[in-house]
């Protein structure tokens, strides 16, 4: 019987965890704080700034939010980064992705803390990975490795591919499973024999982006199948790079889209913003 893997209810747990560690915090006089910098009005940008705030709220995070209209100058939005770097009672920073095409989204990255690069995506947080020193972790793989490990699955020493080379997903996600000891190979749209590769796997970890493009045929009888992509397929309804009901057939557990990888993003955002408490002080 194939197993789901139940992001809502695993992401859930690690909020209302963390609602108690803040709780806490703020009886001993100390405010979690994360700033939020949406520029422009992007529709999906927007709903993604919402639930942040929201998850903020429930936890008790104080949520501080910067929404800049689609023409802000770039010099502006850096000189607001430089601003809230220097804020002591700001403990986490966070901009909005994608921005407008005239502002660099590498200098708006680089220009961040990284004490407070809460989303892990500055070239020194991920420099700290690449060499297992302590740093942020970007959300989406660090919730990947909290999936696998509260489900009770076994990551060392098991052959792990991760098909997508993505900076955000991909490259982290490779990196996060070394340090966990699995075995990790990283296949790509380029990858020759795909299907052969991926059928290695005991962990397949899919962020190719590209909608139902893992079938059954790319799974090992008994392998966990995780799931990044979002997409709407055909008929509109919300669907991943891995067709489930096709795969749900062969393997031994699966994140569904969506309520599997999803939530477990914000999750580990907010557990990034409490484990920022401190950092500068350190």
């Amino acid at each position: 019987m194939t197993q789901i893997i139940d992001g809502k209810a695993i992401s859930a747990q690690i909020k209302d965890e963390l609602k108690t560690k803040v709780a806490a915090m703020k009886a001993e006089g100390t405010q979690v704080t994360l700033a939020v910098i949406q520029v422009g009005d992007d529709p999906a940008s927007s709903v993604y700034v919402g639930n942040k705030k929201k998850a903020c709220e429930y936890i008790g995070i104080k949520s501080l939010a910067y929404e800049l209209p689609e023409e802000t100058p770039e010099k502006e939005l850096l000189s607001l980064i430089e601003e809230l770097n220097k804020k002591v009672d700001v403990n986490g920073i966070l901009v909005q992705l994608p921005l407008p095409e005239h502002i660099d989204e590498d200098k708006v990255i680089a220009t961040i803390s990284p004490e407070k690069d809460v989303d892990g995506f500055h070239p020194q947080s991920v420099g700290a990975l690449c060499i297992g020193q302590p740093g942020f972790v970007s959300c989406t793989p660090a919730g990947i490795i909290q999936l696998l490990k509260r489900s009770g699955i076994e990551i060392s020493g098991k052959e792990c591919v991760v098909i997508g080379r993505s900076n955000i997903v991909g490259k982290p996600m490779a990196l996060l499973m070394l340090r966990e000891n699995a075995t990790v190979t990283v296949a790509h749209s380029r990858t020759k024999d795909l299907k052969e590769v991926a059928k290695r796997a005991d962990i397949l970890i899919v962020a190719i982006g590209k909608p139902k493009m893992i079938t059954k045929e790319y799974v090992k009888e008994g392998a966990v199948v995780i799931d990044v992509g979002i997409h709407r397929d055909e008929n509109k309804k919300l669907c991943g790079d891995v067709d489930y009901e096709d795969v749900a057939a062969v393997c031994s557990w699966v994140t569904p889209v969506p309520g599997g990888v999803g939530p477990m993003t914000i999750a580990m955002l907010m557990n990034n913003c409490v484990e920022s408490v401190g950092l500068e002080a350190r």
